[in-house]
């Protein structure tokens, strides 16, 4: 398997971009702490203008970690950005074409965004409440890639998300189930 498979990060060129961009943000949030040349975000495709750092701002420090646009765009009027939710989507469809975040479609039509670090992750969600968590198992992805392998494939990248429901005592929806 090619560097891709064994990382399952996606193509080099997302993940350069990404760390480029992200390096960006980190050098304007925390200076002095990551240094970026002005050749990567070039590589990137992408100007720096004020909707994309704020769009970003808000991803690095997401809580939870997976936000739709409209939950971005809800920040960002709470901030008093004038950010229309157009160009909330719009940034995020770039964002996403650079490798910089992943959508998600984990429950509905909704689609959920979050910050491309680099490294691989699964999901599980709770059914009743929505609430992701995310977790690394390296005995699921080593099988993962030896059933690939046994039916004649490359694995070159995979999503797997897990649907259950909280076991845990602050489930918002767990009063919802008694009934």
């Amino acid at each position: 398997m090619g560097d891709n498979a064994a990382d399952h990060t996606g193509p080099a060129r997302s993940r350069t971009a990404a760390i480029a961009f992200i390096n960006y943000y980190l050098c304007v949030t925390y200076p002095g702490e990551s240094l970026v040349e002005s050749n990567d975000l070039k590589k990137a495709g992408l100007k720096i203008t004020l909707p994309r750092m704020k769009i970003l701002e808000i991803l690095g420090s997401a809580e939870p970690r997976h936000m739709s646009a409209e939950d971005i765009y809800r920040r960002l009027l709470d901030s008093h950005e004038d950010i229309g939710l157009a160009t909330v989507y719009r940034v995020l469809t770039q964002f996403e074409s650079a490798g910089l975040v992943t959508r998600h479609h984990f429950e509905g039509a909704t689609a959920v965004f979050e910050l491309n670090e680099g490294g691989h992750h699964d999901h599980i969600v709770c059914m009743d409440c929505g609430k992701v968590e995310e977790f690394m198992d390296t005995e699921i992805e080593k099988r993962q890639r030896d059933i690939a392998m046994s039916k004649g494939f490359e694995l070159s990248d995979h999503s797997m998300i897990l649907f259950g429901r909280c076991t845990k005592q602050d489930c918002p929806a767990k009063d919802l189930r008694r009934r």
